[in-house]
């Protein structure tokens, strides 16, 4: 084969440089001029060529060289490994050779580990025969309390008996174990009663760190000792000697735990209320910051850092108070303890007098511990304390209120204020007791001063209501003999006064400043309150109004008596009394009172009608309503009420009905009558009508027509006055069959 068929890349590359040469030749001699330079250019061509020639030469050499090292390598190392694999097959047929002799050395292998096991018992066999001599001498360390030595001891046969159980249990030799552990029983009576002291020195461990803490720092010492041995038992994980693991710094927590809640946290059931429970609180208070104290300062330098015993301590305090206030609260406790518990878990518990003192802070935070009673207990309790307050009240306030009515039957009026009111100490001794309360509440928290608030209007509210019933009980003896009490009218002033200082001092009662308003029912009660004294109040001027009103209307009226000054008399004498209270009610029973004149007089003149005869008889009448209208208006205004709210102006209209001259004309002064007093019923205008004497059955039945066509609705705010006035209804003239009715 040609060379250009052997190496075609070669073929290819020399075409390639050819065609670069032609063509870097083409562009620098496309100038005749730079011909001259065709032979710097060849000389400089000819040194290139023949510099990456020796440098090509140069490194194929190297290359040779190298393959020729690799290939005489190869040839020693296959030479090496022929070597070996012959020396191995040698050996492989002497192993075959003394393979019987290998037998031999199994047997004496066995005989030397059976020699090494006998030499070991053998080594341990003084120690063996000497434990229950350690067991005497352990014990008399332990009752001299010698700790540390009777642990070191105590360790030493513990270590021993370990290793012979442990080397028995590799061995699958465990029926052998019982018999180890029947001679190392005694160990078992040395752990308890090492446990034992270390146990009664925990339980005293507030007493020693303050008397001698030695005792307290050896039985640290020693606990910290067990906790590690069961530690490395733990993490051997292959066997597990009996008693381990010990858990003895669990223990030592347990026994500190159970030393600080059997110690304080028991109180006998008759030191469960008043006093003794006060004293309980006091005690708790002063001993757990007493022995906090003594942790932080001088048991944390006794036990390592990682026991965190004074976290420790103070969230056992805690836990312990928590279970001991809810088994105090199973009691049944009066208002007192109640509050006493409330006071002393929401408000002591927290202050710098306890868990917050100086002396404690920063290490302990009891808010890290949640609240020591939880807000579900917290209400259940503030809702006991409340039943308790609203009991105690409720009997207060019924004290009060016989004391009240005992007062009424003295020979003497009620006292007086300094601007000569009536008045009593009913609202003085209510509101002070409420307040109170409301005040102690507040001392608690806020939501059982809304409790005690609501409680509070609730109980003033159910008192009203009793006051009122007993103010009627009262009125009905009053009304069976009227000379007892004596100052009965005195006293109904001064409930008037009372009810109206009850009702100005309500709105203090509120724990929030800014909202002063009156419950509408409480307000209800109030005034339910007020309009039975008031009614009360008008019954007994209306009693002694009726002797004058029953001689209305009358001929002797008629002809000009002095019935209607003999009523006003009476009505300036109770208006001096009602001078007695204060503005507000006293403009109210001047208001009622001249509603019940008109309304009496009213009534009068319309029940007992009185029919006028003739025209100078009906100027009669109306000249006598003018001047007695006139006297009462003028009597009243002078008390100080305003024309605009008498009720007397129906009198006034009524008599410009009588005195219209034309009874033609009635039909229009009805509706303006009836529009103004739009409680004036059929009947009232018939007996109008009557009175005059002088209508026409014609023109009566246009009126009556005329009111029926004009229906009317009572406006808000208005005061009746007709619709409380019954006027008797006309008898119907008796009618034969098939005859005409008169």
């Amino acid at each position: 084969a040609s060379p250009d068929e052997e190496w075609p890349e070669a073929e290819k590359a020399e075409k390639l440089a050819r065609g670069a040469a032609l063509k870097w030749a083409s562009g620098v001699f496309y100038r005749p001029e730079k011909l001259e330079g065709l032979g710097h250019y060849r000389r400089r061509e000819t040194q290139r060529n023949s510099s990456i020639q020796s440098r090509l030469k140069s490194t194929v050499q190297s290359y040779l060289e190298g393959v020729s090292a690799g290939l005489e390598q190869l040839r020693s190392a296959a030479q090496e490994v022929q070597s070996v694999c012959q020396d191995l097959g040698a050996a492989r047929w002497a192993l075959l050779d003394s393979a019987d002799h290998f037998q031999g050395l199994q047997q004496m292998r066995e005989l030397m580990e059976e020699h090494v096991q006998l030499a070991s018992v053998v080594q341990v066999l003084p120690q063996i025969f000497s434990v229950h001599e350690v067991f005497s001498h352990t014990l008399q360390l332990l009752h001299g309390q010698r700790l540390l030595e009777a642990h070191v001891e105590l360790m030493t046969v513990e270590q021993l008996r370990d290793d012979i159980l442990s080397q028995l249990h590799l061995r699958g030799l465990s029926s052998a174990q019982a018999t180890v552990l029947s001679y190392f029983s005694g160990l078992q009576e040395l752990n308890e009663s090492l446990a034992k002291q270390l146990w009664d020195i925990v339980g005293s461990s507030l007493r020693l760190v303050r008397e001698d803490p030695v005792l307290f720092v050896t039985a640290v010492r020693i606990i910290e000792r067990e906790e590690k041995i069961d530690d490395t038992l733990l993490l051997e994980a292959t066997f597990l000697p009996p008693g381990r693991p010990k858990g003895w710094r669990q223990k030592f927590y347990q026994v500190l735990q159970d030393t600080i809640t059997g110690a304080r946290f028991h109180v006998p059931r008759t030191d469960a209320e008043g006093p003794g429970l006060a004293r309980h609180l006091a005690a708790l208070q002063k001993d757990i910051v007493s022995e906090l104290r003594v942790v932080k300062d001088l048991m944390v330098q006794c036990v390592p850092a990682h026991y965190n015993i004074l976290s420790v301590c103070a969230a056992t305090y805690h836990q312990a108070l928590s279970s001991h206030l809810q088994e105090i609260l199973r009691e049944d406790l009066d208002k007192q303890g109640l509050f006493l518990l409330l006071e002393w878990a929401l408000r002591v518990y927290h202050s710098p007098e306890m868990m917050g003192h100086p002396d404690l802070l920063p290490e302990v935070d009891v808010s890290a511990l949640g609240p020591l009673m939880s807000s579900e207990l917290v209400d259940q309790t503030e809702r006991r304390y409340v039943i308790k307050v609203k009991a105690s009240v409720f009997e207060w306030m019924q004290r009060t209120l016989e004391v009240e009515f005992k007062e009424w039957f003295r020979e003497e009026e009620p006292e007086t204020d300094h601007q000569g009111f009536f008045q009593s100490a009913l609202p003085a001794i209510v509101m002070q007791m409420l307040n109170e309360n409301i005040q102690v509440a507040s001392l608690i928290t806020d939501s059982l001063q809304q409790k005690i608030y609501n409680m509070a209007l609730e109980e003033l509210e159910a008192f009203l209501g009793r006051l009122r019933e007993a103010l009627a009980q009262c009125g009905k003896e009053h009304q069976q003999d009227r000379a007892v009490p004596k100052y009965y009218i005195s006293y109904l002033l001064a409930m008037l006064n009372n009810n109206l200082a009850l009702s100005n001092s309500v709105s203090s009662l509120h724990p929030d400043t800014a909202c002063r308003e009156v419950p509408t029912s409480l307000q209800a009660a109030l005034d339910r309150m007020q309009k039975k004294a008031t009614q009360l109040l008008l019954e007994e001027l209306l009693l002694d109004l009726q002797p004058l009103c029953l001689q209305l209307p009358s001929r002797k009226w008629l002809s000009g008596s002095q019935l209607v000054g003999s009523m006003c008399e009476v009505i300036d004498k109770y208006a001096k009394d009602f001078s007695r209270v204060r503005k507000p009610v006293f403009t109210l029973l001047l208001a009622e009172s001249e509603l019940l004149v008109a309304s009496q007089y009213l009534r009068a003149l319309l029940q007992r009608k009185m029919v006028c005869k003739s025209r100078e008889e009906r100027g009669q009448l109306c000249r006598r309503l003018l001047q007695d209208a006139t006297q009462l208006r003028e009597l009243f205004c002078g008390l100080g009420l305003d024309r605009s709210q008498q009720s007397l102006e129906a009198v006034f209209a009524l008599r410009e009905l009588i005195c219209l001259k034309d009874p033609a004309l009635l039909s229009l002064e009805v509706v303006g009558f009836i529009t103004k007093y739009p409680d004036v019923s059929d009947e009232h205008i018939s007996t109008l009508l009557d009175i005059r004497g002088d209508v026409s059955k014609e023109v009566r039945h246009v009126v009556l027509e005329m009111v029926a066509q004009h229906p009317q609705v009572l406006p808000e705010g208005y005061r009746p006055i007709f619709s409380t006035i019954l006027v008797p209804v006309p008898e119907l003239p008796f009618c034969l069959r098939k005859g005409k009715c008169a």
